[in-house]
């Protein structure tokens, strides 16, 4: 009796939801979830009586084979996937996850996304997303307005094999299918074409083409050697440099500093990436409401504007005072210029071209 009052006076002091509080796992990259997102959306999912709460593992995003191996070992139950990430390598990551209902009452900031990004093909499993989409960004090349006067800025991604910017550009070089698909656009073919022969099978039109006399070889060995750097996890800024590549962040950083980097914006378009909010597979009943109100917070207005002027990414939601470089440039997301799920062939052909030049 004494055991049953002492267990009931613990009831009133502590409530059943802070005794049987579980945890929401958010698997992301770097910077995409700050400490303050983490506070706001645990007092949110609180006030709605939800028993539960997020935390973000230890672990950070770096790509697809790395994110594939954390899911499939269940340390995660929403992830922040880049796109193409979902099916690459016989859709490995996609049997993983679940559809998103886009019409659940908790998701009530959906219908402020931009409506190009909901239905992008590689994103969807029998006519459902597997993703929400959050926000992404360009591979793109950024000039020096202090140091190159307006009439000699790039028009064309053709400009960067010239004499004229020899050893003036940067490329990054972990993904290297971003170095692949300019070097094709040079050679006027769709920057994936490699990954659409390979859907075709078409084995003997990719021999002629990745032979080692072949053009997309020479043409790059020369894209390569006519750098003057590389990076690998973000941008670096030297004297010698009147072009960066860059994801974005960088040149923000810079620019407050007072410099005066600007995107150019090739005729050839920017190849693209988007990064989604995933449900892992096995979310069901409170946990999927849950896991409904956590992703809504992030595609909420207040996050997405956080994204651009923090992040200097694209944000994927419409209603904002600034939609950052898709306000000059409102066609940087388009969707023939996604990168694709690259097939198991296709990538790794360009894995060793690319070893071939390095």
């Amino acid at each position: 009796m004494l055991r049953k009052l002492f267990l009931f006076s613990i009831l009133i002091l502590f409530p059943l939801q802070l005794l049987a509080v579980e945890k929401l796992r958010i698997f992301t990259w770097a910077g995409y979830v700050t400490a303050e997102d983490i506070t706001q959306v645990n007092k949110i999912l609180l006030n709605k009586g939800y028993n539960y709460q997020v935390e973000v593992i230890a672990t950070k995003a770096e790509d697809a084979d790395q994110m594939f191996s954390v899911i499939r070992n269940k340390q995660c139950d929403i992830t922040f996937l880049t796109l193409f990430f979902i099916k690459m390598h016989g859709e490995q990551i996609s049997r993983l996850l679940q559809p998103i209902d886009i019409n659940s009452p908790r998701l009530s900031n959906y219908k402020n996304l931009d409506p190009e990004l909901t239905q992008i093909p590689m994103g969807m499993q029998s006519g459902k997303p597997l993703y929400i989409p959050w926000g992404g960004g360009i591979y793109g090349f950024y000039v020096n307005t202090i140091k190159v006067k307006p009439q000699d800025i790039p028009r064309s991604v053709k400009d960067l094999w010239t004499d004229k910017w020899r050893n003036k550009f940067s490329l990054n070089q972990g993904q290297f299918w971003y170095n692949v698909g300019l070097t094709l656009q040079a050679l006027d073919y769709h920057p994936f074409y490699l990954e659409q022969l390979a859907q075709k099978n078409d084995r003997s039109t990719l021999k002629i083409l990745l032979s080692q006399q072949g053009v997309v070889l020479n043409k790059l060995k020369q894209f390569y050697n006519n750098a003057g750097g590389f990076w690998q996890s973000s941008t670096q800024f030297s004297e010698d440099l009147e072009i960066v590549s860059s994801w974005g962040p960088e040149i923000k950083s810079q620019n407050d500093k007072g410099g005066k980097w600007q995107l150019i914006n090739f005729e050839e378009g920017h190849l693209a990436w988007l990064d989604t909010i995933n449900f892992v597979s096995g979310l069901k009943n409170e946990k999927l409401a849950a896991a409904e109100v956590v992703a809504n917070y992030f595609i909420d207005k207040k996050v997405q504007q956080r994204i651009v002027d923090e992040l200097s990414m694209l944000p994927a939601a419409v209603n904002l005072e600034s939609r950052g470089l898709l306000d000059r440039y409102p066609n940087l997301f388009r969707s023939d210029l996604f990168v694709p799920p690259y097939s198991q062939l296709s990538y790794s052909l360009m894995q060793q071209l690319v070893e071939q030049v390095e």
